[in-house]
Order: structure tokens, then sequence, then C-alpha cells
């Protein structure tokens, strides 16, 4: 998105910058770079076509002409875009060389520049790694720097995941204004950030903060009326000019402008001097959309730049083009001693007292469900392929379909990653393209699940067709055949929800066994039933069960095997104006882990027991909803961005209905909320589902939550808050993407104290005191807060209309008029007995079983011959590690670097045919050290015998995370620092090459060869 901070320019006219001597000028590092939002106000295609193609085209030609000049490229779905479709053979081989001699530099080299608040960190290495491997396998490089200058707030997750990448630096641009302003005056800009309590010095790296220009350059001429240094002006939409003359072009670099252009530039250049501890200043050239006509920038640019060396004596500055990576080689260089910063993150994020950016946690919440979903389903897929393109190598589902499949998937699930993606903070087109790419790919990958499942087993389409025939003359009941599958990498007992449209129903396995199951009139409709099915799942296993459906009501164990009928008990509407007299009335819901009770004079939860440590709570929940200014003359505003309320939260109901459905899988508890009193239909929902404890206790430990709201009132933004009596003083946890739990006490500010103390949360929030903790876990991203002791709010959704005319001319209102139905699953109990389970629910709650009808109800068939189940070998993990990843990327390059390196040397086209035999795995610790006695120890494991599930391992490799570099040859540079603890070595490879030890919180990453199947 564009740099939204207004800067003023002050002139700097002492010397006090900050040099290493006296007379030594200041290091000038121009930094040629254009910002590529993929999406924000623009689609893709929109922004390919207006300017970005341009960029490409016109940067090569440029820097083919003089050798000095330099240009980063940083995110990769523009650039392969180009690569792909516009760029030509001349163009191609420019950038070859370009690249190989270092003037042209990818950085970061993510698909996008992905946000830091509300992405999960497995969507984040999926982007990454989609653009590394496309680097490497066509250029041989692997980006070893981060741009990370636009994302709202920085995580500490991201410097992990770059520095397991192979990154040697980290640059980031917004943190809060104040906290800025403090470290550029204490010249703290600079530090070594060790963003993992359990990894600490084994994963740290270098960061670079952006002074208060950010990464544009100062847009203010004191001599002109036009824009500094953006000589290609601002890029136009839908097309460019033929004339190739744009808005705003500045004033072009004369004999009369020459002076004014050099004293400006070397002005700022000494003012952020001033905020470095050494004499080396990195200027970023460059904006939003910028470089689209390279050859008026650089004609501009040279000679300002040559005029400057020339009063280099004189300026006390020196300028030279440079690539990020010369910037970091000087300060590497100065060879200083480095200040350290912990686990501590950058997140919220504010520009001015009101403009806290913690709105857009919330923003969009239909797309962020979508992206989490599509994430979800892609895992599945790529699993399953895995598996089958090692025990089937020649099996009927073509491998090249396939992969095809995947990588739209990957490629649209990476997109939405996009720090104006997932945020929400994009326009409604964008976000429109956005759902659509990723309900396409979804679609398709649907598709391979189902070829994948039915083509190579006892249950294929021929099979079926073959091996059955209608039983004519017999009266029978229609049956519906169900696959489901289970992603992880764990064995499970659960319970999944098929939606049927029958009352009756009986449920059997592959063996033909009843299985326990309940039916029950569906909460979201009339004319459908939820037949909630116990299964039992190995790692990476599926299985097919088969639901008939009697015709006449059930009587007897015999039509409907071990099927229960659940019915609901209706209690009638409580008005909230009533509540004088409360608690008098309570209703339990018991389950083996929970007692709930809730009260008959409100509809609502008053408290819940966990039953294994005889532990009441207090606990209501309920919605309750901020109101927006949206006139910009009456006050602040919230928008897509940011989040700015009027005052306090007020109650966003006046009336609770209550029907509670007892079962014997789940108990199902819906609570409706009703704007006014008299409204016939409700506002917000609340549909808990408590379920029964199948195989292991772990699944009665979660409380499964279903939350319906919208359309809202226009500028509501609304909230569940649950409100109990622990005694957390306010202090909240959240995660930072899923990867690590971070501390949020609560802070009083001048003003905007409420959106100042909303934090993101990705995966996991909860609050505690010295007994209890109540958490939640997500299926999306929201805001958290604690705005009350006890209290634990999730902002669910938002609407939102102002008059602010840069919000209303980019179409940045954020008027979603959507319903919205996310989930969290919530447990309550001791920090201990939490802490053992919060992450795996987690995980769980994100990669829950995959179901796929394999065709609609319909008479049954009758088997010419019985078939025997033969299900496939689980794959299992120990409880405290989570399988990241399985898949076959199929970027087709040597394992060996330099040999990869006289491939792409010598023009060897790789493209052509991906390599279906290399498997990446990445396996994660889910534990800090310290968080449980047991489950947060060192973990070794053989994954030979890990693996053997799918086939016979033959060779493992190390990796970095992307899978771009081979760990026994990375060496990432070290900086000094004041701590002198030697940092140890990741747990390496033991004995036969295949038992690995990981440790708290490593994610380990390996290549993985299995034996070939003869037939």
């Amino acid at each position: 998105m564009g740099f939204l901070a207004v800067c003023v320019f002050a002139v700097c006219c002492s010397c006090s910058c900050g040099l290493s001597g006296e007379n030594e000028p200041v290091q000038t590092f121009v930094i040629p770079h254009s910002h590529m939002d993929v999406g924000w106000v623009y689609t893709v295609q929109e922004s390919l076509h207006a300017y970005a193609a341009n960029v490409y085209s016109s940067v090569t030609e440029e820097l083919s002409k003089a050798k000095d000049r330099r240009f980063i490229a940083v995110e990769q779905e523009f650039f392969r875009l180009w690569w792909d479709t516009v760029s030509t053979d001349s163009h191609k081989r420019q950038v070859r060389e370009l690249v190989k001699e270092g003037r042209l530099e990818f950085i970061l080299g993510g698909q996008v520049m992905h946000d830091e608040a509300v992405t999960d960190l497995e969507d984040e290495i999926l982007q990454m790694t989609e653009g590394h491997g496309f680097l490497y396998e066509t250029f041989g490089v692997r980006p070893q720097f981060s741009w990370h200058v636009d994302p709202f707030g920085a995580s500490a997750t991201t410097p992990v995941l770059f520095a397991l990448a192979g990154f040697n630096a980290h640059l980031v641009s917004r943190v809060d204004y104040d906290l800025k302003d403090t470290m550029q005056k204490k010249k703290k800009l600079q530090f070594v950030w060790r963003g993992s309590p359990s990894l600490k010095g084994k994963q740290e790296i270098f960061t670079h903060i952006m002074d208060q220009f950010s990464y544009c350059t100062p847009a203010h001429l004191p001599f002109s009326n036009s824009s500094g240094f953006y000589w290609n002006g601002v890029a136009l939409f839908p097309d460019p000019p033929k004339d190739g003359v744009y808005p705003n072009m500045s004033l072009p670099v004369t004999k009369k402008t020459l002076r004014a252009y050099a004293q400006t530039m070397v002005d700022n250049i000494k003012q952020r001097a001033a905020w470095f501890r050494t004499n080396h200043v990195l200027w970023p050239w460059g904006c939003d959309k910028q470089f689209y006509n390279s050859s008026v920038q650089f004609s501009n640019m040279d000679p300002l730049m040559k005029y400057i060396n020339q009063n280099s004596k004189e300026f006390g500055v020196t300028v030279q083009y440079a690539s990020l990576s010369e910037y970091f080689q000087a300060i590497h260089h100065s060879n200083l001693v480095w200040e350290l910063r912990g686990s501590e993150d950058f997140l919220p994020y504010s520009t001015e007292p009101y403009q806290a950016w913690t709105g857009f946690y919330a923003s969009r919440n239909v797309l962020k469900g979508v992206a989490r979903q599509a994430s979800s389903q892609l895992h599945a897929a790529e699993t399953l392929f895995t598996r089958y393109r090692i025990s089937f190598p020649d099996g009927p589902v073509a491998k090249d379909w396939a992969l095809d499949k995947l990588r739209a998937l990957r490629w649209a699930v990476s997109e939405v990653q996009h720090h104006d993606g997932i945020t929400g903070t994009e326009s409604p087109k964008v976000a429109d393209m956005y759902l659509r790419h990723l309900t396409q790919a979804t679609m398709k990958v649907e598709e391979l699940l189902a070829a994948l499942i039915l083509l190579p087993h006892n249950l294929d389409i021929t099979s079926v067709l073959n091996n059955r025939y209608h039983r004519r003359g017999v009266h029978q009941t229609l049956e519906q055949h169900v696959i489901v599958y289970n992603p992880l990498a764990w064995n499970v007992t659960t319970v999944i929800n098929v939606t049927v449209s029958f009352l009756n129903a009986a449920v059997f396995d592959e063996d033909g066994q009843t299985v326990p199951a309940q039916i029950q009139r569906s909460a979201q409709s009339n004319v459908t039933y939820d037949l909630f099915v116990v299964v039992e799942l190995g790692g990476l296993q599926h299985r097919k069960y088969l639901i008939k459906f009697p015709d006449k009501p059930c009587t007897g164990r015999s039509k409907c095997g071990r099927t229960y009928g659940a019915e609901g008990v209706s209690f009638e509407r409580r008005r909230v104006r009533d509540w004088t007299r409360t608690g008098r009335r309570l209703l339990p819901v018991l389950s083996e882990c929970y007692k709930l009770m809730f009260d008959q004079d409100t509809n609502l939860l008053h408290s819940i027991t966990y039953l294994e440590e005889k532990s009441r709570v207090r606990v209501t929940q309920d919605f309750w909803e901020y109101h927006a200014n949206g006139d910009v003359k009456a006050g602040p505003i919230s928008d897509n961005y940011m989040f700015s309320t009027n005052g306090s939260a007020a109650r966003a109901y006046q009336a609770v209905e209550m029907e509670i459905v007892p079962g014997k899988i789940v108990s199902e508890v819906r609570q409706y909320f009703f704007r006014d009193e008299s409204d016939k239909d409700y506002a917000y929902s609340i549909t808990t589902r408590v379920p029964e404890c199948f195989g292991t206790g772990a699944r009665c430990r979660r409380l499964e939550q279903t939350y319906s709201l919208g359309p809202l009132h226009l500028n509501t933004e609304v909230v569940l808050r649950t409100a109990t009596a622990l005694k957390n003083n306010r202090t909240l946890y959240t995660d930072d993407n899923g990867y690590q739990m971070m501390k949020r006490p609560y802070r009083k500010f001048t003003n905007n104290t409420v959106a100042r103390n909303y934090f993101p949360m990705v995966r996991t929030a909860y609050i505690e005191d010295e007994h209890s903790r109540l958490a939640l876990v997500s299926d999306r991203a929201h805001g958290a807060s604690s705005q009350a002791s006890g209290q634990l709010e999730v902002m669910l959704h938002r609407r939102l209309w102002n008059n602010l005319p840069w919000n209303r001319g980019y179409n940045l209102t954020l008027n979603d008029t959507s319903v919205v139905r996310p989930t969290l699953w919530m447990m309550l109990g001791s920090v201990s007995g939490t802490s053992a389970h919060y992450q795996r629910e987690a995980v769980e709650l994100q990669h829950r079983p995959v179901i796929m009808p394999i065709d609609q109800p319909q008479r049954p068939w009758q088997e010419k011959e019985p078939r025997g189940s033969s299900p496939v070998r689980p794959v299992v993990l120990p409880p405290n590690l989570h399988l990241l990843s399985l898949s076959i990327p199929g970027w087709n390059y040597s394992s060996d670097h330099d040999v990869h390196l006289a491939h792409v040397h010598a023009g060897k086209d790789l493209h052509s045919e991906p390599d279906y035999d290399r498997v990446l795995l990445r396996i994660m610790h889910l534990f800090e050290e310290g968080e449980d006695p047991e489950l947060s120890k060192p973990v070794t494991i053989n994954l030979k015998e890990v693996l053997r599930g799918i086939g016979e391992v033959k060779v493992l490799q190390e990796r970095s995370l992307t899978g771009t570099w081979d760990v026994a040859s990375l060496q990432r540079w070290k900086w000094k620092t004041a701590d002198k603890t030697e940092n140890k070595g990741r747990g390496r490879c033991g004995d036969e090459a295949f038992t690995v030890t990981i440790s708290p919180k490593e994610i380990r990453t390996f290549f993985v060869h299995f034996a070939s199947k003869d037939f």
C-alpha cells in the first residue's frame, strides 16, 4: 500500500551525523526500488498492465546501459508474471547477466511481501518457498536479505523464519511512531534480534528499522511544487499514457536545478546519518509504483549523483547506486558491537495518537476464513499426492495434471498473504479477485483429492461400477458413501459433521460395523440435518463410511445402528431489561470434562466447572459493539486499517433465546441474540458443541463454538466478549503467526487506549491467573484484547464507512455487508493442564479431517463379491511434533549447488520437466522451552521409521527453511553482540543418517528420496 504517514522534511543543519571519523564523508547507498502491491487498490492484472510490466522491461534495459546502476526486485508474483508472459528472449538474457553480476538483486524473494500480524506461519513459509524455488531454479540465486518495508507492524516470528531461510539481515519499517522517534534519537534503529526465546541465538538476525522517511524518497522539494526525485511521475490507470507523459513528474535535473536538487538530497542524507551509529546511510530511491519509466529516472539521477561526488568535500557526502547486500556488507564490516533484542515484537502499530492500525486484524472476516480453509485444503492435497506418488508412481492420476492443480492453489494461497490481502485492507474488487483465485484453485484441488483417493484403491470408480449392481424388485433405503481423510501425522479420534437431507441415518465403516453417530436438525437450516459421526483415523490415513437412510423412523438398533436421534429443547426469549434477578435457575450441560451452567433468567452461560480439577469459574459470553465515527470533521475514524472508537463497547442485543440439544456424541447449545426485543430474526448467534470423550479424553477438553454475525449496522465493530472471574489484571497472551505466544500487558495511553490494546490473534489467545487459564483457538485471524480484568474479547466483524477523501477515492471504506461464521474452540483448566493441549488443539482446528462425499444418496449397490478393506499404514509423530509440510515441490534443481550453477550458466532449461521424486519434509516442535515438563523436551525420532508407512527412505538431506540451501554449507553472517554465549548448532542427524533430534520451537526441513517401487 502507499506510504501513508506524513513525514515532515526538516533540514539538518548540523554535522553530528554519527561519523566514524572526523573528516570522513557520509557514504550513501542509493537503492533504486519500486514498491509493487500484489493487490490493494488495483487487481494484479490491472497493475501488471498499467505499470508493473514496464518496471521490469525498462529497468532491464536501463541497467544494461551503465555498469554502476542497480535495482532491487522484491515481490516475485509480478516478476514471474512478467518473466512468463511479457519478457522477450533479449530481456531474459539481459536479466540473467544482470543477476549474475549483482546489478539486479532479488531481495526477500517470496511471492509477496507478506503481512506479519494476521498471517499463519505455514502460509508465510509457503509463499517464501514458492518464490525462492523459482529464483533458485531459474537463476541459481538465494535471497539473503529481507525488505519488509510495508507490513503494518513487525512480528517476532518473521526474523526467525528469515534466519531459518538463510538470511543475513532483516529490514523493517512500520513500527510505532513514538517508539521509532525514541529509537532514532538514541541511534537504536539497528540491533540483533533473537525472535524466539527457545531458539535464542541459534536463529538471531541483524535487523535494521528504517527511519521516519521509511521506504519512500522524500517527496518535498523546497524549490518546487512538484514531488522530488520521482521524475517518471505517478502511474496512470487503466492504461499507460501513449505519449509517455505522466502526472506530477518532478522537475528535470538541469543546470538550473542541479545545485538545489543536490543540496536537498545532501541535507536529507545528513539528517538520516544522525540517527545511525555508522557513517553509512541507506537512501531508498523509489516508492509505490515507481520505475515504470526507468530511462527518465536514471537520466536525471545520474548527473545529480555525479555532481554530489564531484563536490563531496564540500557536501561531506558521497553517493553510489547500491544493492541492499552492498549496504549490509558495509554495516557488517564496521565490526561494531550491536545491542540485543529479545523475543518482543513490534505490534500493534500506530502512526499517530488516534491512528492505531489494529482494525485490520478483523477486516474482511470472510476472506480471512476462505484463505485459511484453502491453505488447509492445500496441505491435505499435498500430503495425499506425495503419498500417492510414492505408492503409485505410474498410477492413473497424471502427475503433471496433479502438480498443475497444486501449483495453482499454492499461487493463490501465497498471493493472498500480501500485506494488503489477507489483512482485508484492499478495495472490494481486489478482495473479489483474491476470493475468486482461492475458490477456483480450491475446486481444482478438490477434484485432485477425489481422484487420489478413488482411483488407485478398492474404492475406485471402475470397481464401484463393475463390482456392484442394483437389486431389482427389492425395496431398499438410500445410501451414500463418504471418504474422510486425516491430514495430520497424529492418530485422531474425533467427530465429523456430515450435512444430510434425511432425518434417519445409520453409519457403517469399511468392515460393515456400525459407527457411533448422532443426528439432529441443523442449527443453520430448517431443511437439513447434522449427522455427527465418531471417526478414528491414523496419521495421513483415510477411511470410507457408508451412510444408510431408512425411509421410516428408527425404532430399533437394526434400522439405525448406533445413531442417536437428538431433539432440542427451546427456552423462551429473555429481555435484557428484565434481568433484575439472575442466577436463580441454572441448567447444567455436562461432558466428561466440563459442567456448563446456563442461566434460564438470561439464556447466557453462567459458569464452567473443569471436572478433573473440580475448578469452577464464572464465565459469560455475549456480543458487544464499538460505534465508529464516519465523519472526519467530527473526530478520528475507523477504516480498513485503523480502529478508533468513540468510547466503550455497548451491548449489541436486547434479548436472547436459547435451545439445548442434549446428545450422546455432542450436546449442542444454540443461543440467538436479537438487536431489538421484538425482532423476528436474530442478529448474532453462538452454537456451542460440548463433545463427549472417545478414545483419548482430549476431545472433551475443548468446547467447539461457531458464531454467526451480520449483516452489521453501518459503523459498528462487533466483539465476542468472554467475561470471567479470572484475575488477569487485563494481561492478555496472543500468538505471533501461530508460532509463539506473546505476553500483552495492558497499557494506558493519553489517547486511543482501547484500540492500542488490541492485538492480532492468528491461532490462539488466552488469559490466566495463578489458578486457571481460559484459552481460545481460532480458524482464522481476529483482533483480541482484555479491556477489563477477567475479560477476553475477540473482534469478529466490522462494517464501516467514512468520508475521508483518500478512503473514498480508493474505495477503502470497508462497507462489508457479509454474514460471517467463524469458529473458536475454548478450553478452561489449570495453566499446566491447558499448556499441554492448546497448541495441538490449534493445529487440529486448522487441519480438521477432510470430508468428501463421493456420491449422492441413491439406491444401494449389491456387491458381487466381498471386498475387504486394506487401510494404508499410518504416519505418526510424537504429540509435540507437527508435520508442517510433506509435498512434492516440483522444482527441478540439483541439490548440489555447484552442479546447479553449472546448469544455470550453461543455459539448461530446468522448467521443462518437474522433479517428481524429491519430497520436501518439514517438522516443527510445538512447545517452548520449559512450557511443559515432558512435552518441552527435545524429541529424537528416526525418520526412516516414521515415514515407513509411506515408503522406504533412501536419502535424507537437511535443507534451509525454503529448501534452497544445504544446511551443511549454509554459513550465515555472525554479528558481534555483548552476549558472549556460544550459539550451539541444531541437533544434527544421528546414526544411520536418519535419526534426528528436534528441540523446542525448531523447524527442521529435509529433502527426502524414497526407494522406487516396481510392480
